[in-house]
């Protein structure tokens, strides 16, 4: 269209011009006779015609900018159509990639593993060695865990995150577990896999506003006690509850005072009433920490333990006082934990809360503990960490168990991801099962050459690649203690005899 108009604009511009030409030559050739009626109409009606075509002319200009107009709107509305689709698939774009980032976000990852190989002087596969290498092991008295471990363990735990629009959340946790202690590559026969925690929690509920639930967590399922926490250098929980129960976490009873409140179920290993059935143990934790401070109560219930020996506990009770410093004991920066643990019956396994049936009824435990790490200098690291406990009448009336593992870990980095480690333990026994009685000494003594991506990270800072040395040495007293009056002559369950030995080997640690 605007190509038609500008083209009938420009012939009437030519039509014009030629009128306007032929205006001039007539004008010339009868100017002199101007006054003659002739001339004159001939001029009126020139005139008349100008005057038209003026109009025309006008109509045609006017047509033309209507049609530039026309055409500038629909370019514009064009553009507009351009941009407005292009937001559109941009914002589609972004919708769906934060739908796919906050699928991603909800579900988590989470593991530890190590693995290992040591060799004694004989150059034979080392079993039996570990934390819980000596006599004392049996009733949960470590020894510093460096160049000590030989066995594969592998954890691997999945959570997937659930959130609601009013504001409330939700979490499935499973962990899935494996050891074992042979070399070879297919270990099909040998390994426990296990399912360790399969639970779910819930938290920041609208209908617990207000009340002290407001924070707090709960849960049902199968799973270790949230408040657990360890001596990783003894490998060695301070209290290890699990099994199977429900409960809340962190409920703020006052600005400083949070408590939780647990039931847990569990079975004891290998132990059967009358009629074969397994005999379950119950656990009630009431966990309190206020300010700095950790005070943790629990009552045990196992109805039928004494099925068959009315010596065995059916009932217990435990406590746990602890103290979490911010620092490393009020000397520099660092942390520091100490704390007194005492049991009676079936809590006189002051660790592992109701797993052990061998209890018996008047057992009693008193069991402390302190551990720490801090920097020394920009290079060396320091982790001091005690464990001792006197127990009696615990696995036979009017036995008597004595033992204390001190333990100290060093660390010097000596590049960015090269570091050597050291580790010294010693440990002192005084037991008397009844049917054996043994008092001695145990040390040892780790060099670890060691890879890890940043030396300056601290202790925990994982993985770590590494080689080591181990020297142990032992009195021969201790060989071939017994707590039920089997015949050994070996020192714990290692099948070493004689005072020392030297063990190599190398191995990995991860953890995320």
């Amino acid at each position: 269209m605007l190509s038609r108009v500008l083209r009938d604009r420009s012939c009437a511009q030519a039509r014009l011009k030629h009128s306007a030409l032929a205006l001039a030559v007539s004008t010339a050739l009868f100017g002199a006779g101007a006054h003659a009626q002739g001339n004159a109409e001939q001029v009126r009606e020139l005139e008349a015609r100008i005057a038209k075509l003026e109009q025309q002319l006008q109509q045609v200009t006017t047509l033309a900018v209507q049609a530039k107009t026309t055409a500038n709107a629909a370019s514009t509305t064009a553009e507009q159509a351009n941009a407005t689709a292009s937001q559109v698939s941009a914002s589609a774009l972004t919708s769906a990639k934060k739908e796919v980032v906050e699928t991603a976000n909800s579900f988590e990852f989470h593991g530890y593993a190590r693995s290992g190989t040591s060799s004694n002087g004989d150059m034979k596969t080392v079993e039996g060695v570990g934390p819980y290498i000596t006599p004392a092991g049996s009733l949960g008295g470590p020894v510093g865990r460096l160049g000590l471990e030989t066995d594969t363990y592998v954890e691997a735990q999945l959570a997937k995150n659930f959130t609601s629009d009013n504001g409330s959340w939700a979490r499935y946790n499973i962990m899935i577990a494996d050891g074992v202690n042979s070399n070879n590559d297919w270990t099909g026969g040998d390994n426990g896999i296990n399912v360790r925690q399969a639970y779910a929690e819930m938290g920041n509920l609208p209908s617990f506003k207000g009340s002290a639930f407001q924070d707090a967590t709960i849960w049902a399922g199968k799973r270790f006690d949230k408040k657990n926490f360890d001596i990783h250098f003894y490998d060695s929980d301070i209290v290890f509850l699990s099994g199977t129960g429900a409960g809340f976490y962190d409920a703020q009873v006052t600005p400083d005072w949070k408590t939780s409140f647990s039931v847990y179920g569990r079975d004891f290993l290998d132990s059967n009433d009358e009629e074969g059935n397994d005999i379950k143990s119950y656990i009630a934790t009431s966990n309190n920490f206020i300010g700095n401070w950790q005070v943790m109560l629990n009552a045990m219930r196992a109805k039928h333990n004494d099925d068959g020996d009315n010596g065995r506990a059916t009932s217990g009770y435990h406590g746990l006082l602890a103290y979490h410093a911010p620092s490393f004991y009020g000397l520099s920066d660092g942390f520091a934990k100490t704390g007194v643990l005492y049991g009676h019956g079936l809590g006189a396994e002051v660790k592992r809360l109701g797993a052990v049936d061998t209890l018996q009824h008047d057992a009693e435990a008193v069991r402390v503990f302190t551990y720490g790490t801090t920097d020394i200098n920009d290079n060396w690291k320091i982790a001091p960490a005690l464990l001792a406990e006197t127990s009696k009448n615990r696995v036979n009336e009017g036995d008597s168990y004595k033992w204390a593992s001190l333990n100290l870990r060093l660390t010097d980095a000596l590049s960015e991801n090269f570091e050597m480690q050291y580790e010294g333990t010693y440990q002192y026994m005084n037991l008397d099962s009844t049917f054996a009685k043994a008092k001695g000494d145990f040390y040892k003594l780790t060099v670890a050459p060691t890879f890890k991506l940043d030396t300056q990270a601290g202790f925990f800072a994982r993985p770590e690649i590494r080689l080591f040395g181990t020297y142990l040495g032992w009195d021969k007293d201790l060989n071939g203690f017994t707590y039920d009056g089997s015949s050994s002559t070996d020192f714990g369950d290692t099948g070493f005899t004689g005072s020392s030995k030297w063990l190599v080997g190398a191995q990995m640690e991860a953890w995320f």
